[in-house]
């Protein structure tokens, strides 16, 4: 199964949490991307992945919570830093194959200090670092 089935559905109608997340399109191990975005600004803040329990515990809490592949287990956002996603919102795509979380980001979402994930920025055949580490803890 997957969401393409739903995809005609008038505005307003209503899917369960249940078979939004039943019918979505993980890897084999259960993970789906999700795009972490700042709710005001629109800036894309970072990708880090997601199963079914760190989308509900995200549901539950409001607290942001991914999986991280590289330590095999859950990552609370800021959990460590302090700098934590509150949820504000979150939307699946219409493949089923990506999460939108809309948040607010308090400090750094990047583990390097800056503000966002995204600092390489191409430049014709150059890529440069668009950013510095913020300075403030």
């Amino acid at each position: 199964m997957s969401l393409k089935e739903y995809e005609n559905l008038a505005k307003g109608e209503k899917l369960s949490l249940d078979t939004v997340l039943a019918n979505l399109k993980t890897d084999e191990h259960g993970l789906i991307a999700a795009i972490a975005q700042q709710h005001d600004t629109g800036e894309v803040l970072m990708l880090a992945y997601m199963n079914e329990k760190s989308i509900r515990e995200t549901l539950e809490t409001g607290q942001v919570c991914y999986w991280s592949r590289s330590r095999q287990t859950y990552w609370r956002k800021g959990e460590s830093s302090g700098h934590r996603q509150t949820l504000v919102s979150m939307s699946f795509d219409c493949d089923g194959d990506a999460i939108l979380v809309k948040v607010n980001q308090q400090g750094p979402a990047c583990h390097t200090n800056r503000r966002d994930c995204f600092f390489f920025t191409v430049d014709g055949n150059d890529v440069v670092i668009s950013s510095a580490p913020s300075t403030t803890k």
